[in-house]
């Protein structure tokens, strides 16, 4: 093939032809690639979270599935003052741009007050430690009642005027009153005297000790008998 004959193929109008419909392709294969992602992605579109603490949770569904949004309840807590089931907690905080469908998780009062189990500190243990065991477990501590008994040991807790017992449900909003010795002895305290037990033989009471007696003074000469004698 002749040089003349190789530039003269690209002056062929099918070659050019060809060229231009395969870079006409590839822009339209670019164009709905980039339509396409934006479509699946959402692209631009941003939803505000609305603030949905305070509100019940019948409303706070109403409003994320207004907003194509979904709501989750992840945790509960308790507000005495709140009525059950409010909204207490929300992430993401509201205002933040979300995309469609965006989870949203949330955190709900209570519908009972919750309980504690009273741990074994019950004449257990001294003050300083019930004090500190109970405070780490969320306890409430009220003034300490002083009764009776070995100082600083522990005999009782008290809540709402009543004993309690190891192992019972206390509420978190109740006040334990921790029942701790002065150190003295109640006077009420009485002494039982146990009379010792003596074995008892057949012959009644025996008396182990022997009399025991001087020389016979019948036998022993006298003084005097002695020198009339000699």
């Amino acid at each position: 093939m002749t040089i003349s004959e190789f530039i003269g193929k690209f002056k062929s109008k099918m070659l050019w032809g060809n060229l231009l419909a395969m870079v006409c392709v590839i822009v339209l294969l670019l164009v709905g690639i980039k339509y396409a992602l934006a479509l699946y992605t959402h692209h631009g579109e941003s939803i505000p979270i609305p603030n949905l603490v305070h509100k019940s949770l019948a409303s706070a569904v109403a409003t994320t599935d207004a907003l194509n949004l979904d709501l989750q309840v992840t945790d509960t807590g308790y507000v005495k003052s709140l009525p059950p089931g409010t909204i207490l907690e929300q992430s993401p905080a509201p205002g933040e741009p979300v995309k469609s469908g965006h989870v949203i998780y949330v955190t709900i009062n209570a519908t009972k007050m919750p309980t504690i189990t009273l741990p074994d500190v019950i004449d257990n243990c001294s003050l300083r430690e019930a004090m500190a065991k109970l405070t780490a477990m969320g306890f409430k501590l009220g003034p300490v009642q002083s009764i009776p008994g070995e100082k600083d040991w522990v005999y009782g807790i008290l809540v709402n005027g009543h004993h309690v017992a190891s192992g019972d449900k206390i509420s978190v909003e109740s006040t334990l009153i921790i029942q701790v010795g002065n150190g003295q002895r109640d006077a009420s305290d009485s002494v039982d005297y146990v009379e010792p037990e003596f074995e008892e033989t057949d012959g009644g009471d025996v008396d182990e000790f022997q009399e025991v007696t001087g020389p016979d003074q019948e036998t022993e000469p006298q003084h005097g008998e002695q020198l009339n004698a000699e």
